[in-house]
């Protein structure tokens, strides 16, 4: 009598489920705490382009899309803790969208089989796919940001910043740490001094080091930070009145929510890309109709078009596009994680192919490769224009200084597979 009541109740349980989908997306999200104003547009803009995929195009390869939400909080045991709840389901990839996330999963990642993309942060030596086999960082990593930044600086002072001060308000994790050793190589190259603030989580009590950057005097400010971080440290330097276009930001501080508390005297305040802006793209007329207007969003719609949904967005149309490559490759519309893996590294991003998906010149072409899993370091600089209430791309996409960002590559990966026994090769 027991069994069949457990059978009844597991059979109601089955038929009140939806089928489950072969193409299964996790998606670590953080809509609660600290960050959760960054956190929320991202995974807006992640789940929507797969919900356009599904309700436009019956998925990828006729093959529907599930997609697994998974709360984190930004919390790095909570991500771990995710990982091991949801990979069961047959999870393809994971975008942890945090760095400590991303150290913690790489080691059971690879051993898992399913790959990380961690698309602009985590560990930047992961671009080495030799070592890094399941980990990929492609456009961009953190690295190429730092680069980017001091080129722009360069141009910005006719080839030289000798006798110059930089500042480094970061992020007390290994977020902010990421780019110190490669401004104090590139210190080394252009003759800036390097002056580091780190900011502990949340970032919510910065007076100490705005007071030094009033007293110190730095020419320009680099900012690593994130959610509540951002909106405090541009506050401060208002109200120390830092000149704005001498302050930029990394990628992930460079959003209308970091820069609307401040007002218009947050305008002229720059912040690094790898992909382009706004909602003038084809795509967005999908979005409206399939996602929004069908009451589909994975939020409320209103963040559409934003700095942070449209780099969800991004990362969902790389993940997309992966799968269709893996599944030409592998002559399946069903595929595996490790399938998945040889998809992320043949995949080609090409002006054609964004063109053909309503987002033409959106982001830099790209090619990945068993060598190469991050991309070729091109990004631009935006600039946030208070009056128009939007970030603007004001240079073109540029290269990072791949003479000093290669070796730092090869000598931090070749230690990590020297510490984990990793025989590295294609």
């Amino acid at each position: 009598m027991k069994q069949k009541l457990l059978t009844a109740i597991a059979a109601t349980m089955m038929a009140a489920s939806p089928a489950l989908a072969d193409l299964v997306i996790v998606d670590t999200s953080y809509r609660t705490g600290p960050y959760a104003a960054n956190g929320i547009p991202f995974s807006d803009g992640y789940q929507d382009y797969f919900t356009l995929l599904n309700e436009r195009d019956g998925g990828i390869g006729g093959e529907a899309v599930r997609v697994v939400e998974c709360e984190t909080g930004y919390n790095t045991e909570k991500g771990v803790e995710c990982y091991e709840a949801t990979k069961g389901e047959g999870a393809l990839v994971y975008q942890p969208l945090s760095t400590g996330i991303t150290y913690q999963l790489i080691p059971k990642a690879t051993a898992d089989g399913i790959p990380l993309h961690t698309m602009g942060y985590g560990r930047t030596s992961a671009k080495n796919g030799e070592v890094f086999k399941y980990v990929f960082n492609y456009p961009a990593n953190y690295w190429d940001g730092a680069s980017l930044a001091i080129t722009h600086l360069v141009e910005q002072n006719g080839g030289s910043l000798d006798g110059k001060k930089v500042a480094l308000v970061y992020h007390n994790s290994a977020y902010g740490k990421e780019p110190i050793r490669t401004l104090e190589g590139l210190a080394e190259k252009h003759g800036y001094e390097l002056m580091l603030l780190p900011v502990d989580h949340p970032g919510q009590e910065q007076k100490s080091q705005w007071l030094q950057v009033r007293q110190q005097k730095p020419d320009y400010v680099l900012m690593w930070g994130w959610g509540v971080m951002n909106q405090v440290a541009i506050q401060e330097a208002v109200n120390i009145r830092f000149p704005m276009e001498n302050f930029i930001g990394i990628w992930w501080s460079g959003s209308e929510n970091d820069v609307k508390a401040a007002g218009e005297k947050a305008n002229g305040y720059k912040a690094l890309t790898f992909h382009n802006l706004g909602s003038d793209y084809p795509i967005y007329a999908d979005i409206q109709k399939y996602v929004v207007d069908a009451g589909n969003a994975a939020g409320a719609g209103d963040q559409v078009g934003t700095v942070l949904y449209n780099r969800g967005m991004y990362a969902a149309m790389l993940a997309a596009e992966a799968i269709k490559t893996a599944q030409e490759m592998h002559g399946t519309a069903d595929i595996t994680s490790q399938q998945m893996r040889d998809g992320m590294e043949n995949l080609e991003i090409t002006e054609a192919k964004m063109a053909g998906l309503g987002l033409p010149n959106f982001g830099p072409e790209f090619k990945v490769s068993c060598q190469n899993h991050g991309g070729n370091g091109f990004g631009a600089v935006s600039q946030w224009d208070a009056a128009a209430g939007e970030f603007k791309l004001i240079t073109e996409y540029y290269q990072s200084d791949q003479d000093v960002i290669q070796p730092l590559v090869a000598e931090d990966s070749a230690a990590f597979a020297a510490e984990n026994g990793i025989e590295a090769g294609c």
